[in-house]
C-alpha cells in the first residue's frame, strides 16, 4: 500500500540549491525520496549518511575528491544526512563546485538541534517539513466516506505510515510503542547530552493528559521536581523534534484575555496515546473531545504547511472568566476562529468575542463537516 505524499519533489528541486526534507523519524522521508528517484529521468547518485566511506570522504572536505565523487551525475540524493559531520558545509561545497547539480538531503530533526544546516546554506536551500500522513494525503487512498468511517482509528492510532498500512490492531500498537521507546527522543538525547530520558518522558506524559487545556510551566516544574527554565528548554526541544506543537493565547490588547499560558498538542495522536498506554475505543474514553481537538488542529497545521501558506500564526482565545474559542489562525492579518466539537451542536459565540471580533469569522467544526476544512 503506497500513499502519495503532498510534496512533488520534481517541482521543488532547483539547480545548485539544496532541497532539505526533515521531520520526525519514521514519518516517511526516505520513502518519499526513493519514490521520486524511481520516477526521475535525471542521472542520480543516491547515498546514505550512515555510509562510513562517505563520512570519511566528506570529512576531508577535499573539493577535487567531491567533484570526482559526483562527476557525471545531475542529482545527488543524500539520505540520513544528519550522520555526516558538518553536513551543511559539505552540501555548500557540492552546490558551489559541482556545476548545475540538483541536491536533495533528508534528515531527522537533529538538523534543527545541531544547527548543521542553517548558516552554511544561507541562500542555497529550501526546507520542507514532513509530518505523519495528513488527511489530504490519506484522501489519495481513501474516499471521503472512508475517511469519515476510519476517523476513530486515526484518532486512536495516529497516522504514521507504518501504522496506517497495517490493519492489525496489535501491530499498530507495537509500532507505536517501538517509536516511543526507540526513536521518539533519540535526536534530543544524542545532541543535547541529556543524562536521562525519564524526565522527558514524564514531561510528555503530563502534557499528554492536558491536550487542549491551558498548561502552567510552574506546575509542570513542581511535579517533575526540576526548575521552570529546564521545563521551558525541554518543551522547546520537544517542539523542534516534531513531537508537540505549542499554541499561544491571542489577545489583541484585551486585558482580560489569558496569554501567559499555552496549549500543547501532539503532532500524532497515536504517539500521544502510546505515551499514556491508552488505546481504548472511543466509547470507552473520557478524553475523546481532547483527542478530536488535537487531531483537527494538527491537521490544519499540516495542510497550511504543505500548501506553503505564510505567514501564519496559530492561537487559542480564552478570558479569565472562562469564555473561549478553541483554535484561531491568523493569515495576513485575517482572523479565522474554530470551535471544535464532535457532535453537530449549535455554535455558541462567546459574548466577549462578539464585542471585539466579527461573528462571521468563527466556524463550528464537527464530524460532519471537518473534511471541508482539511481537503479543500
Amino acid at each position: 500500500m503506497f500513499i502519495q505524499r503532498e510534496y512533488n519533489l520534481n517541482k521543488l528541486i532547483k539547480k545548485n540549491k539544496v532541497l532539505i526534507i526533515y521531520g520526525a523519524r519514521r514519518v516517511g522521508k526516505t520513502t518519499l525520496l526513493k519514490e521520486f528517484l524511481n520516477k526521475t529521468e535525471l542521472k542520480y547518485k543516491f547515498d546514505s549518511g550512515e555510509n562510513i566511506r562517505l563520512q570519511e570522504l566528506f570529512h576531508k572536505k577535499d573539493i577535487t575528491e567531491i567533484q570526482e565523487y559526483l562527476e557525471g551525475y545531475e542529482l545527488f540524493a543524500l539520505d540520513e544526512a544528519q550522520y555526516i559531520k558538518n553536513v551543511g558545509e559539505i552540501l555548500k561545497l557540492v552546490v558551489d563546485y559541482c556545476n548545475n547539480i540538483y541536491v536533495i538531503a533528508t534528515g531527522s530533526s537533529s538538523f534543527e538541534l545541531s544547527g548543521q544546516i542553517g548558516e552554511p546554506l544561507t541562500g542555497r536551500k529550501r526546507t520542507l517539513i514532513l509530518y505523519p500522513l495528513s488527511i489530504k494525503e490519506l484522501n489519495n487512498f481513501y474516499n471521503r466516506y472512508e475517511l469519515k468511517e476510519n476517523i476513530e482509528k486515526f484518532l486512536i492510532y495516529g497516522t504514521y505510515p507504518e501504522v496506517i498500512t497495517t490493519n492489525n490492531r496489535k501491530e499498530k500498537i507495537e509500532i507505536l510503542e517501538e517509536i516511543v521507546n526507540s526513536y521518539l527522543l533519540k535526536d534530543i538525547l544524542s545532541f543535547e547530552k541529556i543524562k536521562s530520558s525519564i524526565t522527558l518522558l514524564n514531561l510528555l506524559r503530563l502534557l499528554a493528559f492536558q491536550i487542549g487545556q491551558l498548561v502552567s510551566l510552574n506546575e509542570l516544574a513542581v511535579k517533575l521536581k526540576i526548575d521552570v527554565k529546564t521545563v521551558q528548554r525541554y518543551i522547546d526541544l520537544l517542539e523542534k523534534t516534531f513531537i508537540i506543537k505549542k499554541i499561544e493565547g491571542f489577545s489583541k490588547n484585551m486585558r482580560n484575555v489569558i496569554t501567559s499560558k499555552a496549549k500543547y498538542y501532539f503532532i500524532d495522536t497515536g504517539i500521544r496515546n502510546a505515551l499514556i498506554s491508552n488505546f481504548n475505543k472511543i466509547e470507552e474514553r473520557n478524553d475523546f473531545g481532547q483527542l478530536w481537538e488535537n487531531f483537527f488542529v494538527i491537521e490544519r497545521i499540516k495542510k497550511l504547511t504543505y500548501e506553503r501558506i505564510m505567514p501564519v500564526s496559530y492561537h487559542f482565545w480564552r478570558t479569565y472568566n472562562g469564555q473561549e474559542v478553541d483554535y484561531i489562525e491568523i493569515i495576513d492579518n485575517n482572523i479565522t476562529a474554530y470551535e471544535i466539537k464532535w457532535k453537530k451542536d449549535k455554535l455558541k459565540i462567546p459574548a466577549k468575542w462578539k464585542e471585539n471580533f466579527s461573528e462571521k469569522n468563527i466556524i463550528l467544526i464537527n464530524k460532519e463537516n471537518f473534511l471541508n476544512y482539511l481537503l479543500n
